[in-house]
């Protein structure tokens, strides 16, 4: 019994590491340097220092323009995480623009969450609302579309690893010392978790 449990245990940090390791960024939006600007906050500070480098940024389109030849999406930017996908939830960090060559359909971006990839063109002049605002420009060499998808996430750590178990400990004492046996968890309720998915 206590081989078996320690064996399903065993298992199931084997499966978690694993799922861990394959979690990367996207090849849609890993681009050609190791390591984009993603620091809006940096560039929109010192635009005129970062045009020509490649960046990557992400959030959610609020705006989708078509022009002759191009496509400007306009995004409210979000903070990434180690997979590219914006931090859901969290504040804007700014606003861009980023251009996509040819044509998309605005159904398609409206309101979606994104990636984008490219090198910072510079910035340019528009207005969020009535106010004007400067807005780094990307020309978009890749970009991600997510998919808000929810998963149940139920709490399925052990109360204590390493517990007694057995009758109370005394001259007819027995039990032994060990992992609670496999289906012994925390019973808290289970959440709705929203992610993205590719």
């Amino acid at each position: 019994m206590r081989k078996r449990v320690l064996l399903q245990l065993g298992s199931l940090l084997l499966a978690s590491a694993l799922l861990s390791g394959c979690i990367s960024v996207p090849d849609s939006v890993k681009g050609s340097s190791p390591t984009p600007q993603q620091d809006l906050v940096r560039v929109l500070n010192a635009p005129q220092l970062y045009v020509g480098q490649e960046s990557r940024f992400g959030g959610k389109v609020v705006k989708v323009v078509n022009k002759d030849g191009m496509t400007r999406l306009e995004i409210a930017a979000q903070s990434l995480d180690d997979t590219a996908r914006p931090r859901l939830g969290t504040p804007s960090i700014g606003r861009i623009y980023a251009d996509i060559k040819g044509f998309v359909d605005p159904i398609d971006f409206n309101n979606q969450i994104v990636t984008v990839v490219g090198p910072i063109k510079g910035t340019e002049k528009g207005t969020v609302g009535q106010a004007s605002y400067n807005f780094v420009t990307v020309e978009v060499t890749g970009y991600q579309r997510w998919h808000l998808t929810q998963q149940i996430v139920s709490p399925n750590q052990p109360i204590d690893p390493w517990i007694w178990y057995g009758p109370p400990r005394g001259r007819h004492g027995g039990g032994y010392w060990g992992p609670p046996p496999f289906g012994y968890y925390n019973s808290g309720p289970a959440q709705v978790q929203t992610i993205l998915t590719e």
